[in-house]
């Protein structure tokens, strides 16, 4: 039987529209489950991915083999204990040996964090079917605020918009229901432009980074502009939403304001509800340890720690108590929503920081940093933006040794200059390494201007 093109194009879609499908309406049952039933469901799913990893993954075999344990060892949550912490210095060095055997070679899709930490990872996911259940889950969160397929969107986040440099600084996809638009031209020279298409667009839905939505809420309320009568809510991810930010959105927006938690490694999912502005972890996603800087495990309210997680929807490049380097603080109330997930009081630690251009702008750089997903960024392995001047960025590069000095400052000036538009004079200077801070993380931002420099005091 002969197929069209259409055809086969459906028929390769088909096994990730069924992941989707399958995840979805799992998740819309089991979102309600008592307590014990989802910690026998992590179980079971943590017992069958420790019994994967140990028979198809090399790294994991040799951890297992060299502690003298099977994955029978692991019978409840406290026996997670024993396993060691994966790190994404280890990630990085044995990123071949993390790879399942039993998948077919065609299934692995590369990938790399955006590296907002100042070092990018690259790692594997598997192609297509981890992103149709990513999606399930994101699409499970949006549900508390009624989001809907058909509903019209703002995407705010780090996407490259082609046409920018026409002065366009905006793009439609999902046939014209999302409204895409650059986060790198939001200067007070464009932001009425933003403001008439959102405006003429009538969106339901903002999906946007904190630090980007933040811009344009300033801007508005600095010059009494009145909010989108259509927008129900704001969709805030990939960064921290602080509650100065929150109370700007909802004043200018007069909307509910809706954060949520994850990343790339796709590790751990934690969302609001429509009760609360709690963080609901997803049990069905994965296990989240909090560990406190003496290495043990936090139980108790209001503690701070870094969370540790174990993920269940990427069987070819596992990660098992792996250290997100994100910081998170406990909560033990019980949301009136109904859901008996463990919550979170609020994230700690995610990085979003603002640079000024040289007529005083504030440009978040946050999303020139968190959009880049591409194979090419494996030429830098850690990076860090330096600013003392307005409208002046130092970019210090660890470069991979494989790449010359040349090569790796042509990709860095052309990558960013296409991202930053050509407000803000680069420079590239190598280092053999970026210093860390007190607790041991990376800033990718070092900000050297003052308050009123930023025209924030």
């Amino acid at each position: 039987m002969l197929f069209s093109n259409t055809t086969k194009k459906a028929l390769a879609l088909l096994p990730y529209i069924k992941a989707f499908w399958r995840t979805y309406r799992f998740l819309k049952r089991s979102q309600y489950w008592d307590k014990s039933r989802l910690e026998e469901y992590q179980l079971m799913r943590l017992r069958h991915l420790l019994e994967h990893a140990y028979k198809n993954v090399p790294y994991y075999k040799k951890v297992f083999n060299e502690l003298g344990l099977k994955p029978k060892d692991i019978q409840d949550f406290k026996d997670m204990q024993k396993l060691p912490f994966l790190t994404k210095d280890i990630v990085r060095k044995k990123l071949n040996e993390l790879k399942a055997k039993n998948y077919d070679p065609k299934k692995f899709e590369y990938v790399t964090t955006g590296g907002s930490t100042g070092k990018p990872l690259g790692f594997y996911y598997e192609r297509g079917v981890c992103r149709a259940i990513e999606w399930a889950f994101i699409k499970t969160l949006w549900d508390r605020v009624g989001y809907h397929f058909t509903d019209k969107c703002v995407v705010l986040r780090g996407n490259v918009v082609k046409s920018a440099e026409k002065g366009k600084y905006w793009e439609y996809s999902l046939f014209g229901r999302w409204l895409i638009l650059s986060s790198f031209h939001m200067t007070n020279k464009n932001l009425p432009k933003y403001i008439e298409i959102i405006r003429k667009f009538k969106p339901r839905f903002i999906q946007a980074y904190p630090s980007a939505i933040t811009i344009l809420a300033r801007y508005m309320k600095e010059n009494s502009i009145p909010p989108f009568s259509s927008v129900k809510a704001i969709l805030c991810g990939s960064e921290s939403l602080y509650p100065w930010q929150r109370k700007l959105l909802e004043e200018v927006f007069q909307c509910r304001v809706f954060s949520w938690y994850g990343h790339s490694e796709m590790c751990v999912l934690a969302g609001e509800c429509e009760k609360s502005t709690y963080y609901h972890i997803f049990p069905e996603y994965g296990i989240v340890e909090l560990i406190g800087k003496d290495g043990r495990l936090i139980n108790r309210a209001g503690e701070i720690g870094e969370i540790v997680a174990t993920g269940f929807n990427n069987y070819t490049c596992p990660f098992i108590r792996y250290h997100t380097g994100d910081l998170a603080t406990l909560s033990n109330v019980k949301c009136k929503c109904g859901r008996n997930y463990p919550l979170l009081t609020r994230i700690e630690g995610r990085v979003q920081e603002f640079i000024v251009a040289s007529d005083g702008s504030l440009i978040p750089l946050g999303p020139v940093i968190f959009g880049i997903h591409e194979v090419e960024w494996t030429k830098v392995k850690e990076i860090q933006f330096l600013q003392e001047t307005p409208g002046e960025l130092i970019i210090r590069v660890v470069k991979s040794p494989s790449y010359s000095d040349e090569e790796v400052e042509a990709y860095i000036l052309k990558l960013f200059r296409t991202r930053l538009g050509g407000m803000f004079k680069l420079s590239v200077v190598f280092v053999d390494h970026i210093p860390r801070t007190l607790r041991g993380k990376y800033r990718y931002l070092i900000q050297k201007l003052s308050l009123s420099d930023m025209g924030l005091a």
